[in-house]
C-alpha cells in the first residue's frame, strides 16, 4: 500500500481494485464547513469502515457517494468523487442509476407501509417491467441473500410491520440487494438493535462482501475492529487516519486515533 500524498501520510491507498474514490472533497452545509479536503479510496469487496465522535462528518461523508445530500437544502460539495472511475457528480449523470448501483441502509429499520413481498419487490418494479415468475424468484433470492428467507417464506403477504426490529432491518437490506447494487452504503445499521440482531447484521455483512463492497458507518468499535477490512478515523470534519483496520487497532499512528478507539474522549 502506498500512502496518497507527503501531505497526508497517515491515509493509505489500499492495494487492489478501487470501487469508490474521493478526492480533496469539501462540503458545506450553507456557510458550515462540514468536510474538510477529504481524499480516501474504498477497495471493491472489502468493508471500509468510518468511525469518529457525533458531529465529525462521517455519515456526511457517506452520502456522498450515492449523491443523498442532493435532497438537503443548502449542501454544497466540491472536488471529486468517482464510481469505477466515473465522476458521480458530472452533470449528465443519472443519479437514479447511481442509486440503484449505490445501495443504502440507514440507522432505523425503514420498512414500507406494505408486505414483505412487495417491499422487495418495489424497486425492481420501479426500474423496470419484470414477470412475476422473474419477481418471485428475485424476492426469494435477495430474501435469501439476506438470510431472512427461512424466517419469512411462508408470510410473505403479511404487513413488514410484524417483523422484529433486527428482522425489519435484514428485510431493508434485502429490498437494496433485490435491485442489484454494486456498493452497499450502512449508516449505523445495528445502533437500533438488541446484541442478537447486531450479531446476525455483523454476520450477514461479512458474508455480503463476497460480492458487494460494504462502506460502514460505526459508533460501535468493537463492531469495526470485528468486521471491516480498512477503518477511517474522522474528526471535525478532517480524515485524520485510513488504514487496515487491525493495524488502526493495534498500533494507530495519530494520537487523536488512539485517544478515540481507547476512550478517551468521543
Amino acid at each position: 500500500m502506498t500512502e496518497t500524498s507527503p501531505a497526508h501520510k497517515n491515509i493509505i491507498r489500499p492495494e487492489g481494485e478501487i470501487k469508490l474514490e474521493a478526492r480533496n472533497v469539501d462540503m458545506y452545509y450553507g456557510d458550515f464547513k462540514a468536510l474538510k479536503g477529504i481524499s480516501m479510496a474504498i477497495p471493491s469487496c472489502k468493508i471500509t469502515a468510518l468511525i469518529g465522535p457525533s458531529g465529525c462528518g462521517k455519515s456526511s461523508f457517506l452520502r456522498c457517494f450515492n449523491r443523498m445530500n442532493d435532497v438537503i437544502s443548502g449542501v454544497r460539495i466540491e472536488g471529486e468523487i468517482t464510481l469505477d472511475g466515473e465522476d458521480i457528480y458530472d452533470k449528465d449523470l443519472d443519479v437514479a442509476h447511481l442509486r440503484k448501483r449505490v445501495g443504502m441502509v440507514f440507522q432505523a429499520p425503514n420498512p414500507f407501509p406494505m408486505s414483505i413481498y412487495d417491499n422487495i419487490a418495489y424497486g425492481p418494479r420501479l426500474h423496470g417491467h419484470i414477470s412475476r415468475e422473474d419477481l418471485d424468484s428475485l424476492v426469494e433470492r435477495s430474501l435469501r441473500g439476506a438470510a431472512l428467507w427461512d424466517e419469512v417464506k411462508d408470510k410473505l403477504r403479511q404487513s413488514a410491520y410484524g417483523l422484529s426490529g433486527g428482522q425489519q432491518q435484514r428485510l431493508c437490506i434485502a429490498r437494496v440487494l433485490a435491485v442489484q447494487p454494486e456498493v452497499l452504503l450502512m449508516d449505523e445499521p445495528a445502533s437500533a438493535l438488541d446484541p442478537t440482531a447486531t450479531f446476525h447484521i455483523e454476520e450477514l455483512m461479512l458474508e455480503l462482501v463476497k460480492d458487494y463492497t460494504i462502506v460502514i458507518v460505526t459508533h460501535n468499535m468493537y463492531q469495526a475492529s470485528r468486521v471491516s477490512h480498512y477503518t477511517g478515523f474522522f474528526l471535525m470534519g478532517e480524515l485524520i487516519e485510513y488504514g487496515e483496520t487491525e493495524q488502526m487497532f493495534e498500533t494507530p499512528q495519530d494520537s487523536r486515533t488512539d485517544d478515540y478507539i481507547r476512550g478517551r474522549f468521543g
